[in-house]
């Protein structure tokens, strides 16, 4: 086995900005990225919110993607890309003095967007707008690496099995570098309305910045959100050699299958215990070591109240000491970007010693009582911590990153 996984770049997308440092710094204020819908007309709509990617990202991506090619992906493809090549250069990559044979892609997909916002498909480029593996293959083909390149569903926790893939690569001496993420959007009609039909999804429509709210005693489902995140993770030894800022080290991971319910979590947050547990035996860390925990939490019923559960079950008297948030408090719930998303602000967590808080907590829930961080951020030291990403069907993930 090979030594360290570590985070040398960083790339994210989203409702609060289109550049790291611009989601950051409104994470950190508590900003919300919700707003009216405007991909689509939603007055017919039931749910008429949802977090936006800026207005400016069509023109933003130009300076990324040449023209032929943007017009053979989808926008949630270029968001990708553009998150990519923003990881790469963060990273301070240059893949000309890498083995290439040792550099790999995986990205967490949902689906590529090809739904009815999306404009401009035509019979030459439908069949690549909808493959799947379209985002890890573009991204390899920019820097024509020849490590495995391939994409992972698991719904709202694909990205986050992304990120546990690279790890696994890396440690078992098969890539020295891996480009892993997710991008998403499922801010289209057909789609808000499936989730309407199963009361996922917040119909507080106004105002849309206070829809998002985890944990709260009037939460009454998640907010849908777009974007993009992607992790530079590296061997050890390769970011020394190129003398990389390490941002982090990925200590490990805890996957697992509830194999219970497509939709609803196990009773009592049993799966999602479970999970967490596996994820802090797989790095030998104790119970009192862990500073933080980014949540779920997605503002749905039972997430957050099983989510709550798990966390007193896992970690017993210490729960209540642990700072808990969820970002999608800010940003929506960005599906299959969620786990890389997340890991990214884990990882700026732990490296700015700050934990961005959860906003909208205006009622608490009285039986959901550990410390949410609500409303305001916190300056804390974060040697450990732990991402938590919950999908449909039963499939779990938590990431545990340790400063390096």
């Amino acid at each position: 086995m090979a030594g360290k996984v570590v985070v040398t770049g960083m790339g994210i997308l989203s409702s609060l900005g289109l550049d790291l440092d611009t989601n950051w710094s409104n994470l950190v204020a508590g900003t919300s990225g919700i707003g009216y819908i405007t991909l689509f007309d939603a007055s017919e709509n039931q749910t008429r919110i949802a977090g936006e990617v800026p207005a400016a990202f069509e023109d933003h991506c130009k300076k990324y993607i040449k023209k032929r090619a943007a017009g053979q992906m989808t926008r949630v493809t270029r968001m990708c890309i553009v998150a990519a090549k923003d990881a790469v250069t963060h990273a301070g990559v240059d893949f000309e003095q890498m083995d290439k044979t040792r550099c790999s892609v995986i990205m967490g997909v949902v689906n590529t967007g090809n739904s009815s916002v999306e404009s401009d498909t035509t019979p030459q480029n439908t069949v690549f707008k909808s493959m799947s593996n379209a985002m890890s293959a573009w991204v390899s083909l920019d820097y024509q690496l020849m490590g495995p390149n391939y994409a992972i569903n698991t719904a709202c926790a694909s990205s986050a099995y992304a990120l546990a893939s690279g790890y696994d690569l890396i440690r078992n001496n098969q890539a020295d570098l891996v480009i892993v993420g997710g991008a998403d959007s499922i801010i289209n009609k057909e789609e808000i309305e499936g989730f309407n039909a199963l009361y996922a999804l917040s119909v507080q429509n106004d105002p849309p910045e206070k829809a998002s709210k985890p944990f709260a005693a009037d939460r009454d489902g998640f907010v849908i959100g777009e974007g993009a995140g992607v992790i530079i993770l590296e061997s050890e030894e390769s970011a020394i050699r190129r003398g990389a800022t390490i941002y982090s080290e990925l200590a490990g991971y805890g996957l697992s299958s509830e194999g219970y319910n497509i939709m609803a979590p196990m009773k009592d947050g049993e799966g999602m215990a479970f999970t967490m547990n596996k994820a802090l035996l797989s790095t030998g860390i104790s119970l009192d070591e862990v500073d933080y925990i980014n949540a779920h939490g997605t503002s749905t019923e039972l997430n957050d109240r099983y989510e709550t559960l798990a966390i007193k079950q896992v970690f017993g008297e210490q729960a209540g000491k642990i700072p808990i948030s969820s970002s999608k408090s800010m940003l929506g719930h960005t599906i299959g970007a969620a786990g890389t998303i997340e890991g990214i602000i884990t990882i700026l967590s732990i490296y700015h010693n700050t934990i961005t808080p959860t906003i909208n907590l205006d009622h608490p829930d009285p039986d959901l009582d550990l410390d949410y961080v609500p409303q305001t951020s916190r300056k804390r030291e974060v040697c450990v911590a732990l991402s938590n990403s919950f999908g449909f069907g039963g499939h779990n993930a938590t990431l545990v990153f340790r400063k390096y």
